[in-house]
């Protein structure tokens, strides 16, 4: 038998984890080469995974809803027939079983001959899963694991051992900030959690496994342990119990970690400058509704939005030097040639701002088709992440909502975002008197390294003008 494993790929943006969403394959399913066997969310996305090879599913190492390090082996696929394969699954815990109960204070390589049979050889390969499951059958039944999962079984060795320390004494173990502060949530010690990361380093899913494994013993303990190996158990139960009548704990992932981690980069790196213009635009209100109208237009989604992104890329043609990035190993400006326009979109699993590439090329029909397409992907949840990278500017229609304004957060690596209000009829002085117009405010943020006062300003204002007196969408460009 020869078990191939498929590892969580990087999508090519850097990122270093993804979210498992749904499998579309089970332990058992014949899978061929380019087969999507599941979909994964990463850097506000969600993406399709094939894999590049056929066979057999051996198993899934992952539940739906775990996060995953990128080079994490995620399913193992059987690629060829053999035999003696059963007789080699069924071996390896036995193995496993009597290797832990030989050197029951140190987990040798031989304690994680589990790998074998669906995760690979390496002995820091990743083997979460298997940790979970044995935690209450190894509590009841020393040895009498289905499968792989007996080598973590740690806890059904003899009372004193459920602990066995993961990290030599005196030694802080080896976890990533969150890592930590999610152990201290749920009342766990690292050094008592047995790492599987890379270089020792204890994961999410460890101290999710510590906790889980934790349970059982707890029913068992008053009859098998003394006071010391419930006390543990105890002060992890309590504050779950009263937290959960009064509190609700949501886990940061996905979407909102990725846009949590963007938002907090940007404004404690960039200077932000927030300026503001109230503008009549009952004229560009007017224009929506004559292109509307207008035959060579139908079947386009003609909108205020269209417009006042049409408004932006005029502007940019008249203030070139607000399309630009800060290169900060560079210590240079990037003056950008050419505007992907970001959008920033609602979607049922948060906001991200997809762009519109080489949009300062695009006729007013070609921009109305690519800001549609673009709504559509992403509420549909397929936005994919080339569609949201190397943006240059960004609009947020905040007043889709009502609210008057807001003072935006720029986009990592972009020099300035767009805020637009709600368009309202107020009253308003319109030739020598007051009158009732449709009215809207706007806010621009801005890179202060950047972008200066005065070129800020100039480009917000010549916005407004184009939207008080839309025939500047000729005149200008």
């Amino acid at each position: 038998m020869t078990i191939r494993e498929f590892k969580m790929p990087d999508v090519g943006e850097g990122l270093t984890e993804a979210e498992i969403l749904k499998w579309f394959v089970q332990p058992g399913d014949t899978v061929t080469d380019g087969q999507v066997v599941c979909e994964v969310e990463t850097a506000k996305a969600a993406v399709e995974l094939p894999i590049p090879f056929d066979g057999v599913v051996h198993a899934l190492l992952f539940e739906e809803g775990t996060t995953v390090d990128v080079g994490q082996v995620i399913i193992s696929v059987q690629t060829a027939g053999d035999a003696g394969a059963e007789a080699a699954v069924a071996a390896v815990p036995e193995a496993a079983a009597a290797v832990v109960a030989e050197a029951p204070a140190e987990p040798a390589p031989e304690a994680r001959q589990p790998v074998l049979v669906g995760y690979g050889v390496s002995t820091a390969s990743t083997k979460r899963r298997p940790r979970k499951a044995p935690a209450g059958t190894a509590a009841q039944n020393g040895s009498a694991a289905p499968v792989a999962p007996a080598a973590p079984a740690v806890p059904a060795a003899p009372a004193p051992l459920p602990a066995v320390p993961a990290q030599p004494t005196g030694e802080r173990p080896l976890a990533k900030p969150p890592v930590r502060k999610l152990a201290k949530d749920l009342g766990i010690d690292l050094a008592s959690v047995v790492p599987t990361g890379d270089g020792g380093v204890v994961t999410r899913e460890d101290v999710h496994a510590a906790a889980a494994a934790a349970l059982p013993v707890q029913a068992v303990a008053p009859a098998a342990a003394p006071a010391p190996a419930v006390a543990p158990v105890a002060v992890v139960a309590a504050p779950a119990a009263d937290a959960s009548a009064r509190e609700t704990r949501i886990p940061v992932k996905g979407v909102r970690k990725v846009t949590a981690q963007a938002m907090v980069q940007s404004a404690f790196t960039a200077p932000h400058v927030t300026e503001f213009v109230t503008l009549d635009v009952t004229r560009t209100m007017k224009l929506v509704q004559e292109l509307k109208d207008d035959p060579d237009l139908a079947g386009l989604r003609i909108n205020p939005l269209l417009l006042i992104a049409k408004a932006v890329l005029v502007a940019i043609h008249r203030n070139p030097d607000v399309n630009a990035s800060w290169d900060e190993a560079a210590q240079e400006i990037v003056l950008k040639h050419y505007v992907n326009l970001g959008i920033a979109a609602a979607t049922p699993r948060g906001l991200i701002v997809p762009n519109i590439k080489d949009a300062h090329a695009k006729t007013l029909g070609e921009l109305s088709e690519s800001l549609s397409s673009l709504v559509a992907t992403a509420r549909d949840g397929k936005t994919s992440p080339a569609d949201m990278q190397n943006g240059t500017i960004t609009i947020t229609n905040v007043g889709v909502f009502g609210v008057d304004t807001g003072t935006p957060i720029l986009n990592p690596g972009e020099s300035a975002i767009l805020a637009v209000g709600a368009i309202k009829l107020q009253p308003w002085v319109h030739k020598g008197k007051v009158k009732p117009r449709q009215v809207t405010t706007l806010a621009l943020s801005f890179d202060h390294r950047l972008v200066d006062g005065e070129l800020g300003s100039r480009f917000l204002a010549d916005i407004a003008a184009v939207l008080e007196h839309p025939r500047r969408l000729v005149t200008w460009a």
